[in-house]
């Protein structure tokens, strides 16, 4: 019987994870599951948290420097790209948890296990820089919020964040659904301010006829575009989220089969719908009003401040506050603001820190303490921020955000190719690999993001140049 649903699941021989290597294995299938004839709700809380913790990845602080430069330099023409963005990764996502459920391994320990031994080091090594990038969000974020909440220079603040770790530690020991809780909350508050505002405040209402236009009307029709577009793809549909997703579904104390696997399949596909959902409205609102507040414009008049004046070239993340100002005024703003970007980023810190600890473990075997872990990887992403803010003062923040985001989109293919590869095998997933439906969208969302990287290369590469020569 167990050989039978062996087979229906589509685990071969090299199927199962090798013993000793299972994702996470701290917490590998620490989480129960209520029995099959449990309610819809039952059953969708014990399911419900891998997709909700990924997509705290899709609103970091790279997701809020790129939407921000996105809505301040071309108001809603972009709006059309966090929305293909958001579909692409939710359907990525969906395959991801898929490829984790039937096979029982994430997709580093895939890629390991059935592609060739010399690519183990070279996708490793993709992973590790895309995560680092992804980091340097997260050091970006913390520090300017360090710097709106406490007036620290930028410079100091971003030093201040490579001791994160500790704060990291000693949160966890509460665990990871209260610290998620708090973060959910922060979110939340921000999410709510930002509906209040475009739906409800008469000066910050938006043309909805506009946006609805800017959404069904694609196209790169200003200099500069392309690369800002990129940069959101990169923020939103993330590479190290595909092979953390893979991983965090065997939380669950998941059975092989044939039922179990269907119901699995099932919950974690609703969970990412939701999650990926909320992501794309919070990211589309932070858009929109940064194209009410700072489009075309050269200041802004905020309650309680007078004027804020801002140029075409402003370090859009530093005066994000702005956004909210005319709900909540400006010294309120400007807090509410700093803490919800400080726990995105220290929220963001956690998923990075599992997504390392899951490729290390995935492509090479490698056990190390979680905490070292951590500090191997803030350290190497604080090293470029101390450099170019060194050297070219605390204007250049929006840039090395926009910067990381385009790093990971161009990583990007590393991660989705080999996903689509191994899903859409009969060997690999056996009667669940992807459908037709999947196949479709999941490989053209792959070879649109890839050609968008490609065309948008040669003006990512000049955004690099001037970023680190200081243009």
């Amino acid at each position: 019987m167990a050989a039978l649903d062996s087979k229906k699941s589509g685990i071969d021989a090299t199927g199962g994870p090798p013993g000793d290597h299972v994702s996470l294995q701290g917490v590998h299938g620490s989480v129960k599951l209520p029995e099959h004839q449990a309610g819809f709700w039952k059953q969708m809380r014990a399911f419900i948290g891998p997709a909700m913790l990924v997509s705290v990845g899709y609103m970091d602080p790279g997701n809020w420097g790129t939407d921000l430069q996105g809505g301040a330099q071309f108001k809603y023409a972009l709006l059309w790209v966090v929305a293909l963005a958001s579909a692409m990764a939710m359907v990525l996502q969906i395959i991801s948890a898929r490829l984790g459920v039937v096979t029982g391994k994430d997709l580093a320990q895939c890629c390991r296990d059935w592609y060739p031994r010399w690519t183990r080091w070279p996708n490793w090594l993709l992973s590790e820089i895309a995560i680092g990038a992804c980091d340097l969000a997260e050091v970006l974020g913390s520090a300017v919020a360090l710097n709106l909440l406490f007036d620290i220079p930028l410079f100091w603040a971003i030093i201040i964040t490579a001791f994160d770790v500790l704060l990291l530690l000693g949160m966890q020991r509460f665990g990871m659904r209260t610290i998620e809780a708090v973060v959910v909350l922060f979110v939340a508050t921000i999410a709510v301010c930002y509906f209040i505002e475009i739906f409800v405040l008469p000066q910050t209402q938006p043309d909805f006829r506009e946006m609805g236009a800017a959404l069904v009307r694609p196209g790169f029709r200003q200099m500069g575009m392309i690369v800002v577009a990129v940069g959101i793809i990169g923020a939103t549909v993330m590479p190290h989220n595909l092979y953390l997703h893979s991983a965090l579904v065997q939380t669950r104390k998941l059975e092989k089969d044939e039922r179990s696997i269907r119901r699995a399949i099932r919950f974690n596909t609703i969970d990412s719908i939701i999650a990926l959902t909320i992501a794309f409205f919070i990211n589309a609102a932070i858009l929109v009003l940064a194209a009410m507040v700072f489009y075309g414009k050269e200041s802004a008049t905020v309650p309680g401040a007078g004027v804020v004046a801002f140029g075409p070239d402003a370090d859009w993340i530093r005066v994000a506050y702005l956004t909210l100002a005319p709900l909540l005024g400006a010294a309120a703003a400007s807090t509410l603001f700093a803490v919800a970007l400080f726990a995105s980023g220290q929220s963001s810190t956690i998923t990075g820190t599992l997504a390392g600890q899951v490729v290390m473990e995935g492509f090479m075997q490698w056990k190390i303490a979680p905490w070292i872990r951590r500090l191997i990887t803030r350290l190497l992403a604080i090293l470029p921020a101390i450099v170019i803010v060194g050297l070219r003062g605390e204007g250049s923040v929006n840039d090395l955000l926009v910067l990381s985001q385009v790093v990971l989109a161009l990583q990007l293919p590393f991660a989705m190719f080999p996903l689509l590869h191994f899903t859409s095998s009969r060997r690999r997933m056996g009667a669940w690999k992807n459908g037709w439906f999947l196949m479709i969208v999941g490989w053209s969302s792959a070879l649109l993001i890839t050609a968008m990287d490609l065309y948008g290369l040669p003006d990512s590469l000049k955004e690099a140049a001037k970023v680190f020569a200081g243009g």
